[in-house]
């Protein structure tokens, strides 16, 4: 059996000091993550980022750059690559069905995600905003 690494996108979206996060089922468990998703057939990694996140969050953004990609191994021995985006938030449709699994999404603070750092689905979560916060944003066009 051969190596087949997943790749994954997710999207970070800030406003007034609070950034979109999901609460989703990860198995029996609640969990905090952010808007994120599998690559499809036939998607750009941005249009992934994009639908990915209305999906689970209702809200339509605009990708305006790259935080970095990440390379994860999960407890069960699968292996993630996450290009994880910038994006600014567009609309917001309260009506739309949200995807299987999540449970709301909800504006979350920096502070209040490090408190509940043990209800994150993954520590790429905190990696990922930490380096929004701290490290250069590159630009879409790094994507080919």
């Amino acid at each position: 059996m051969g190596f087949n690494p997943h790749l994954t996108v997710a999207t970070i979206v800030e406003q007034n000091g609070r950034f979109l996060m999901v609460e989703e089922m990860q198995g029996q468990q609640l969990v905090i993550n952010q808007p994120a998703g599998h690559l499809e057939a036939d998607e750009s990694l941005i249009e992934a980022a994009v639908r990915e996140t209305l999906e689970e969050t209702g809200w339509t953004v605009k990708p305006t750059g790259v935080t970095g990609i990440y390379l994860f191994k999960a407890a069960n021995g699968e292996t993630y690559q996450r290009v994880c985006f910038v994006a600014e938030a567009l609309e917001h449709d309260p009506d739309r069905e949200l995807d299987d699994g999540i449970i709301r999404a909800q504006w979350l603070t920096l502070d209040e995600l490090e408190t509940r750092r043990n209800e994150l689905r993954s520590y790429l979560v905190l990696d990922c905003l930490h380096d929004y916060r701290h490290k250069p944003h590159y630009p879409l066009e790094v994507i080919r």
